[in-house]
């Protein structure tokens, strides 16, 4: 897949910006900047979601990962592993989020957090008042609202990045652990090594 529409010329800060972060230009916001205004928006929002901090960050590193794979972002994995790389979390079980249910290297409560992304991510959602009411307990009400809101963040985030065509621009070539093909798909996770 390609581009859906072409890529947009970015200010020359925010594109020094982005090499200086990540080693190269986000196509998310090449693609999105024909409407600097959504842009802008997008990345503020970002931006304050990103200090959020009732919930450990490893925890929602995994919760986007999650959604990534079930929507199909070969972007967000990419991105979301190059980060757990480079933040020190732990890269094996940041590897094998796309195949978290057949995995046996996550916690009750990431398991449960992963849950409760895929329960967020379904069409319609699946959320259970059990799994709510476990995180609930774990988290405290601040870290399930922001949990909520965070995965909902990575739903707009997933869903647009793959309607609009952006794929995986290898971020993640780098790390030395490839990530794991989520079961039962078309091998979305796997494109993004």
């Amino acid at each position: 897949m390609a581009l859906r529409v072409p890529k947009a010329e970015l200010p020359t800060e925010l594109r020094e910006n982005m090499i200086k972060r990540f080693g190269a230009v986000a196509e998310p916001a090449e693609a999105t900047s024909h409407n600097p205004a959504v842009t802008e928006t997008i990345m503020a929002m970002g931006e304050k979601v990103s200090r959020w901090d009732s919930v450990d960050e490893s925890l929602k590193s995994f919760a986007h990962m999650a959604v990534a794979a079930q929507v199909g972002c070969s972007w967000c994995l990419d991105i979301g592993y190059f980060q757990a790389v480079n933040m020190d979390m732990d890269v094996v079980k940041a590897s094998e989020v796309p195949r978290w249910r057949e995995s046996d290297v996550f916690t009750p409560l990431e398991r449960d957090v992963l849950d409760y992304a895929e329960a967020m991510t379904s069409t319609p959602p699946t959320v259970t008042d059990e799994l709510s009411k476990s995180l609930l307990g774990r988290l405290g009400p601040a870290g399930l609202v922001e949990l909520t809101v965070y995965i909902s963040y990575c739903n707009l985030a997933t869903r647009n990045n793959v309607a609009l065509g952006v794929e995986s621009q290898g971020f993640s070539d780098a790390c030395e652990i490839p990530l794991a093909t989520r079961p039962g798909t078309s091998g979305v996770a796997a494109s993004t090594v």
